[in-house]
């Protein structure tokens, strides 16, 4: 519990960043450069988003039949979605999309938006991306500004649709970087907190244990991708949310 309201003060602190800046442009999916927010980072240097090119280009070879769905869920974002290959059982009745790619980051999913999100006109939009950033040394208020540039994104591309932020997990491997995981998730919840149609999934907490540390039986050997038990605890958080008309 001390850990915890550790945590929690270290993000109380955080909070008083400045807000995104609503003015941000998003580069296009053939400009040359990333988003405009990975361009000037205050962490590490961004690598370059076009790497995931032809991963986009083949989900976009089998959207011939994909695209005819109507009401879809897109799962956007990196491993924990990739690896999330159980979608149809986890949520019956939904059809789901799952657009996600390993070692992704935040301003991927910004960069590719138009491609594989609103391509799809989805319902209803479930986003995870960001431990990846923080890993690289991009800060808390640059994972809330391109998730920021993201919602920009979508609502302008399917104004409809509903997008769904799965807050960041607490992987045991990357336990240096917890406070910033913290600090993220509480950007990230005030960021929603100013918008419409968008929502803060909180898997964070019940991924911890009573002493505030990550829960080791939810992960795979690597400490870092989860293992069915940790999946169980997203499929309560997002399927009451999927759920909502």
């Amino acid at each position: 519990m001390h850990r915890i309201l550790s945590l929690l003060l270290i993000a109380a602190l955080t909070a008083c960043a400045a807000a995104p800046n609503r003015q941000t442009a998003v580069a296009s999916p053939d400009s040359a450069t990333t988003t405009p927010a990975a361009a000037a980072p205050e962490g590490a240097a961004p690598r370059d988003s076009r790497e995931w090119e032809p991963t986009v280009q083949a989900w976009e070879a089998e959207d011939a039949r994909v695209r005819r769905m109507p009401g879809a869920v897109v799962f956007v974002g990196s491993s924990s979605i990739r690896y999330w290959t159980t979608l149809s059982e986890d949520f019956p009745g939904v059809i789901s999309i799952n657009r996600g790619y390993g070692s992704s980051r935040a301003y991927d999913s910004v960069y590719y938006a138009d491609r594989i999100v609103n391509a799809y006109q989805p319902r209803a939009v479930v986003f995870y991306a960001g431990e990846n950033d923080l890993n690289e040394g991009r800060s808390p208020q640059q994972v809330r500004d391109d998730f920021a540039a993201f919602v920009q994104r979508v609502q302008a591309g399917t104004p409809k649709a509903r997008i769904g932020f799965v807050s960041i997990k607490p992987s045991p491997s990357r336990r240096s970087i917890l406070p910033q995981v913290v600090q993220a998730n509480v950007l990230i919840r005030d960021y929603i907190k100013t918008v419409q149609g968008v929502d803060y999934l909180d898997v964070f907490t019940p991924m911890l244990d009573a002493s505030g540390e990550p829960r080791e039986e939810l992960f795979l050997a690597d400490r870092l991708h989860m293992n069915r038990t940790g999946y169980a605890i997203w499929i309560k958080v997002v399927g009451p949310w999927l759920a909502k008309p």
